[in-house]
């Protein structure tokens, strides 16, 4: 193969970064066509067969399916041991409802962006793909930052997860969330690396899809755990 003929090759390189997508090659998430390639199904079947990026988006919503059953049985636990003070403080004296809305704001407002980081993945713009990617994860930090001091202040007043029944399962239903997040924030850099050097690559564009449902599970998580536990507890 000439000089030549391997540039022309490399130019017409469909991963390569700055790329647009066009109807037909491998950016598509259709169904059909070969599987990653094809036009996006009309729902009705006359697509063929439903490309990887479908059944790799499917397949990964069971495994959350899965991890949402986990946190079902922490929340069965709260609700178990939620008024079980043994004598100490309760929610109504320790949560700061103020921050927890704070915390709040701050996780959505990352769901948000990282819905944008993915719009501009799939327009093959790597720029807005590694903002939105990285605004995304300082978000994520913050809501860590936030969590943590509460649970440092709860541990300096004396009401550590030994305390009482009801502050273990506080404890340990709102920390295997903040646990989620911070496995997701590990998630997040692995694929920023990703984008830079391996470009727009359908088995990149899966993981960016995967990492997207998780997040936005961690997001609909949180809205349960600041509704029983917050909202609930500071009302008890």
């Amino acid at each position: 193969m000439s000089v030549s003929t391997f540039h022309d090759t490399a130019g017409d390189d469909p991963y390569k970064l700055g790329r647009r997508s066009k109807r037909g090659d491998g950016g598509d998430t259709g169904h059909g066509g070969g599987g990653d390639g094809g036009d996006q199904s009309t729902g009705h079947g006359v697509g063929g067969p439903a490309s990887k990026y479908i059944v790799v988006g499917y397949g990964f919503w069971i495994f959350l399916l899965s991890d949402i059953i986990m946190f079902s049985a922490f929340f069965a636990a709260y609700a178990v041991l939620g008024g079980k003070y043994a004598g100490g403080p309760t929610g109504r004296e320790l949560f700061e409802l103020d921050r927890v809305a704070l915390e709040t704001g701050v996780l959505l407002a990352s769901s948000f962006t990282c819905g944008l980081a993915n719009v501009a993945f799939n327009n093959r713009n790597v720029l807005w793909t590694e903002i939105g990617l990285l605004v995304t994860g300082l978000l994520g930090a913050g809501f860590l930052l936030l969590e943590v001091t509460e649970f440092i202040g709860m541990v300096a007043k004396g009401a550590g997860p030994g305390r009482s029944a009801f502050l273990s399962a506080f404890f340990a239903t709102v920390g295997l969330h903040g646990l989620h997040v911070t496995a997701g924030l590990l998630w997040l850099g692995t694929m920023m690396a990703q984008v830079l050097v391996k470009g727009f690559r359908p088995n990149i564009q899966r993981r960016l899809l995967c990492f997207n449902l998780f997040w936005h599970a961690l997001d609909i998580i949180w809205v349960a755990l600041f509704t029983v536990v917050y909202l609930m507890g500071a009302g008890a």
